[in-house]
């Protein structure tokens, strides 16, 4: 009998302390903050590569087309290529269907082996530097899934889909590269620096 009721008694401080933990998280994160803002809140946000979410004259934005090339009803844009800190290179863009019909990124994906999990996605674009006569294959995971967008709904007629691919930067020298992917043609873009 003494055990069953040692055993009660710690389920009970456990559920206790449980629940106490719990209101003093939620606590912790409702409310206003006093103060003043720490200081990262002054510095610019930073996207997923690491590049300034802001627009400063270096770096393009949204409304900026590097590259507009056309195969079929699809329509690839290229807004923004730019170099980061880490030894990237960042590609953001538009998908623009002017087809009647769903498009799934038919071949986009690439032929390699390791790419064959990456369907509806960019895992099969490269950037070309002519100069330096090298190819930059998409960045990927340690699971071989690509550092890009994929279009897991495909682009629905007469809509348009943003997406960014990221590869290894080439040298500081190749700021004029092609970008490749698909049945598209070569677009011809020039990398900015980032931050």
């Amino acid at each position: 009998m003494t055990m069953r009721r040692t055993m009660k008694a710690r389920r009970a401080l456990t559920a206790v302390a449980i629940t106490a933990g719990l209101a003093l998280t939620v606590a912790g994160c409702g409310g206003e903050e006093k103060g003043p803002p720490p200081a990262s809140a002054s510095s610019p946000a930073k996207n997923a590569a690491g590049a300034s979410a802001t627009s400063t004259p270096e770096t393009p934005t949204a409304d900026t087309v590097l590259a507009e090339v056309k195969s079929g009803n699809i329509t690839l844009i290229i807004n923004s290529a730019v170099r980061d800190q880490g030894g990237f290179v960042t590609l953001n863009g538009k998908i623009k269907n002017g087809g009647s019909g769903v498009w799934l990124a038919p071949g986009w994906q690439g032929g390699e082996q390791e790419l064959s999990k990456n369907q509806t996605s960019m895992a099969g674009a490269s950037l070309i530097d002519k100069q330096g006569k090298k190819k930059y294959l998409i960045l990927r995971d340690t699971d071989g899934r690509c550092l890009c967008t994929k279009f897991t709904l495909g682009v629905a007629a007469n809509k348009e889909s943003t997406w960014f691919a990221q590869f290894p930067a080439p040298p500081a020298s190749a700021t004029k590269v092609d970008f490749q992917i698909g049945d598209m043609p070569p677009a011809s873009i020039e990398i900015s620096d980032g931050e």
